[in-house]
Parts: C-alpha cells; structure tokens; sequence
C-alpha cells in the first residue's frame, strides 16, 4: 500500500544546509559562541531550525561548521551527508553587498564543464537558490552586529566525490563532487520540481553541446538498454524522465529539439499510449481496461482482450501478449508515438522503441 504523502516528512536541501552552517561558522567568529542549531530564512519564506554536527574555530579569522542534510523521506543520495563550510573575515571595512562577501566551492562540490546550466563553465556547482540563501544568512549575522567585513565561504562536502557517482552529474558536466542544490530550502518528499529541474538541466546541456537527438528514457534499465542500441549517440543525448511523459516533450520542444526517441518498457508505453502526461504506477487497473479495448477494437480477439482485462500487472499482460499475438505491441508502440506527438506538435519526428524485459526490441516506429 502507497504510503500517504500527508504523513512523508519533509527535509532541508544542501543549500540550507551550507546556509547554516555559514551562520554557525560565523557567529563562531564574531560573537564568540558555539550553537547547536541555527535558524535561517528560507526563499519560500518562513524560517528552518537546522542543528548544527560540529563548529570550531580554526584560526583567529577562520571557523569551521558541519550540518548532516536531512532529505526527510525523499529518497536522496545526499541524505545524512556531512555538509560543511570554512568561514573567514578581514576587518576590510566597505558597505553590505556581493562584492564583499565571496561564495566558492571547495572538496566535494563538483564544478561545471559544460555548457547550458544556469551556473557558467568553470564555477562550482552552486546554484543561484543556496547562494543567495548563504548571502543573506551572512548579511543578517552582519546586521545583528552592526559589521561592516568582508567574509569569505568556502562550501565543501567531505563525502562529495563518492556521493556524485551515484547521480547523473557527469552527464551534464558537474565533475569532482555533487551539486549545492535547492530552490526554497525545504526538500518535499517525492518533489517533482527537482525531478522536472534535471530534466530541464540535462536538456540544455544536450542542446549546448550541439546534440540533434535526445533519447528519453524511464529509468536506468531502458537508458542501459537504448544506450547499447543506439550507440552512436552521445552519452548526454541520453535523458532519464521517470515518469514526466508530457513535460520532457514539451520542454523537449520549447529547448529546440527535433528528433526525439522514446525508449521504454511496455507498461510505460501503455500507459504513454493512453495518452497521461504522467505516467504514475497507480494507473495500472485503467491501462489494463484500455489494452484490452484496443486488442477488441483493432485484433478482435475478445477471448485475449479478457484475459489481459484480468492480467495482474501490465508485465503479465506483456508475457501474455508475446506468447499469443505479438502484433498487438505494434497497435501500443503506434499509439504512445500518436500520443507523444499530441504534446510535441507536428513538427517534431518521435520515434518510438518498447524493450522486452530483457532489453530486446520488440517495437521500432522507424521500423514497422
């Protein structure tokens, strides 16, 4: 049984976290004190009370905090990491602003390589919702002090290099560590606003490396498998877009692609077939009815259509499918490219591809 999504229990971001550990790092320095938790502002608006691993000074002008990112129950590999920042001020006096407060990435925090993310090649992967967070939680610890210093924080990740090996961020050119990350402060459990911003970072990054084609993919085995068949194509034309059918098409679009494959296993692309802008598991029953329908209308065989009405899952119905009438995945294979196109407009040529369980193709529109 699914889990309510009223009761998941929600977490803070990277970003939050480097933010308060500057706060922490920072008081450290100026007001002499060691804290347990710290209280930042989040861009949603509202305040996080965050604790506080470990904070000490290193110098008369340099302080260390470490903060453990909690992720609450959304299934993030940075969960439980130790998120750090080296703090350090100089009594240059100057008025409040950026130019007086230097945000930089240190161990673990990967940089970017490539083209068409929000942050410029060369700069650590730090995106524009936890440096402003960081820059804010300085000025307020400034202000609550009537300070006018420069400060410099260095955000680094000690476990950063391992943990990026179990994202995509070589993908898109994020090399040596993961990414500071967060557009509020708060993670939500499952939150399609993260899902929906790597597909839309892995898109730019395709088209800024001059790539004509990207393949989208549901997940890791058909991404394995579609990178074994088309193996001509970069590894970045290769897109995992879970379960956001619509929203990979149409930002596919407004990016600037025109070639675009759709490289799935079958109980996605009934359910893609069917036409839902996304294609959650809980529609299963529903995409059942329909295969059915389609078998009766286009084959008329009712004797199969009822019995993949009574299927246990959409896979079943696949094995029973393959062992009686393989020409009924063509009918799903040339209604998921119909349906794409629906999102895509006209313009664009879809291809699309339905693995067996095994990875063998047993459905090419450029085909039949």
């Amino acid at each position: 049984m699914e889990k309510n999504r009223k009761d998941l229990k929600s977490g803070f971001t990277t970003g939050a976290a480097a933010s308060a550990a500057t706060i922490a790092a920072l008081i450290m320095l100026i007001e002499n004190r060691l804290i347990s938790e710290t209280k930042i502002k989040i861009l949603s608006g509202g305040f996080l009370t965050i604790p506080v691993k470990n904070c000490f000074r290193i110098d008369r002008n340099k302080a260390c905090a470490i903060v453990i990112k909690n992720a609450g129950d959304d299934p993030d590999v940075t969960n439980k990491a130790e998120i750090g920042t080296n703090v350090t001020i100089s009594n240059t006096s100057g008025s409040y602003g950026e130019k007086e407060i230097i945000i930089s990435g240190g161990s673990g925090v990967g940089v970017v390589t490539k083209p068409g993310l929000e942050i410029p090649v060369g700069l650590p992967a730090i995106n524009s919702g936890p440096l402003k967070m960081i820059l804010n939680s300085v000025l307020e610890v400034l202000n609550n002090n009537d300070l006018h210093i420069r400060v410099k924080v260095e955000v680094f990740v000690p476990d950063g290099e391992n943990l990026a090996k179990k994202t995509l961020n070589s993908r898109l050119g994020i090399l040596g560590g993961i990414s500071i990350l967060g557009t509020t402060g708060i993670v939500r459990p499952m939150s399609h606003d993260a899902y929906t911003a790597t597909i839309k970072a892995a898109l730019s990054v395709a088209k800024a490396e001059k790539r004509k084609v990207v393949v989208f993919t549901t997940g890791r085995r058909t991404e394995r498998f579609s990178m074994e068949l088309l193996s001509s194509f970069f590894d970045d034309s290769f897109i995992q877009i879970g379960d956001f059918f619509k929203y990979s098409l149409t930002c596919a679009v407004k990016i600037g692609f025109d070639t675009i494959y759709i490289a799935v296993f079958f109980a996605k692309a009934v359910k893609m077939a069917q036409g839902f802008a996304h294609t959650h598991a809980a529609k299963s029953e529903l995409s059942l009815k329909s295969l059915s329908s389609w078998i009766k209308e286009t084959a008329g065989d009712k004797s199969l259509a009822d019995e993949i009405e009574q299927a246990n899952t959409a896979r079943h119905a696949f094995d029973i499918i393959m062992g009686k009438n393989p020409d009924i995945i063509s009918i799903v294979g040339k209604k998921m490219v119909v349906s794409a196109k629906k999102f895509t407009g006209t313009h664009q040529h879809i291809t699309g591809i339905i693995f067996d369980y095994n990875g063998k193709v047993v459905f090419n529109s450029d085909t039949k």
